[in-house]
C-alpha cells in the first residue's frame, strides 16, 4: 500500500487515503483479524471484495492502531468497537478513504470516475441543484455532487433518505478542490453541512463533518451496545 495522504483536519479528526497496490497474501500480512473478521472474509466471493476488505483494516491500523476494530449496526453503518471515534469509510477501484473523529459525526465517500454519469444523474440529481454545461467539467461536477449526497447520507446514518429528493447541494463554482454547503431535509433531519471535496487523478473525494450532539452519542450506543464512554 502507498499512501496518498494522512491529514489531521483538527486535532481530532483524521483523513487518511491509500492506493492498494499489493495482492491479497501481502494484504492479509498487513492485517490482525479476529474470528469474526476472518469469518466475514471468508463469505467474499469476489478478490476485490477480500481486497477492499483487508485495506479498509490496514488503512484503520495505520490512522490509530492495530488494536482498532470495526463493527456494523442494522443499517451497516460502521462504527469502531470500543467507541474511541466516529468513523467514515469508502473505497472505489484502488483506492480506500477513512475518515476518523473523537468528537465530530463524519461521512466519506470516494468514487473512480469511470462510468457515463450523465446517462444516471437524473437518479441522484433535482431541479434546484445546476451543474456547468462543460463537459469535461461537467462530469467532475457531477461526480462531485453524488460523492457529496452519498457522504450526507453516511453522516445521517442512512434511514428514510432519499438522495434526490432529500438532499440538496447548494450551488458551486466548480474549483480542482473547494467547499460547498449541503442540506439534508426529512420529516426527522432538517440540517446543514458543511463539505470539502478536492480531485486526485481520475477520483472525486467528498467528505463532511459536524460536531456531534448527546441524543448522536445516546443513538450510537443503541445501535452499538459495546461502544464505550467517551
Amino acid at each position: 500500500m502507498s499512501c496518498i495522504t494522512k491529514h489531521f483536519l483538527n486535532e481530532n479528526t483524521i483523513l487518511g487515503v491509500w492506493k492498494i497496490e499489493e495482492d491479497l497474501a501481502s494484504l492479509m500480512e498487513m492485517v490482525t483479524l479476529t474470528p469474526d473478521d476472518r469469518k466475514k472474509f471468508r463469505e467474499f466471493r469476489s478478490n476485490s471484495r477480500k481486497t477492499e476488505f483487508l485495506s479498509v483494516r490496514a488503512l484503520l491500523a495505520e490512522l490509530i492502531g492495530p488494536e482498532a476494530r470495526i463493527t456494523y449496526n442494522k443499517n451497516n453503518k460502521p462504527f469502531l468497537k470500543d467507541g474511541s471515534h466516529f468513523i467514515s469509510i469508502s473505497h472505489s477501484h484502488n483506492l480506500t478513504a477513512i475518515l476518523l473523529s473523537k468528537t465530530e459525526k463524519v461521512g466519506i465517500d470516494l468514487e473512480y470516475m469511470s462510468a457515463n454519469i450523465t446517462a444516471f444523474a437524473f437518479k441522484f440529481l433535482n431541479r434546484k441543484e445546476k451543474v456547468m454545461r462543460d463537459r469535461e467539467k461537467k462530469r467532475y461536477h457531477l461526480y462531485v455532487h453524488w460523492c457529496a449526497k452519498e457522504a450526507l447520507y453516511k453522516i445521517c446514518d442512512k434511514e428514510g433518505i432519499s438522495i434526490r429528493k432529500d438532499i440538496i447541494i447548494e450551488p458551486f463554482d466548480l474549483q480542482e478542490s473547494g467547499e460547498i454547503k449541503g442540506l439534508v431535509r426529512t420529516d426527522r433531519i432538517n440540517e446543514a453541512f458543511d463539505l470539502w471535496y478536492s480531485k486526485y487523478e481520475n477520483y472525486a473525494l467528498v467528505w463532511t463533518k459536524k460536531p456531534y450532539l448527546a441524543e448522536d452519542l445516546n443513538k450510537q450506543k443503541e445501535f452499538n451496545p459495546t461502544a464505550g464512554s467517551r
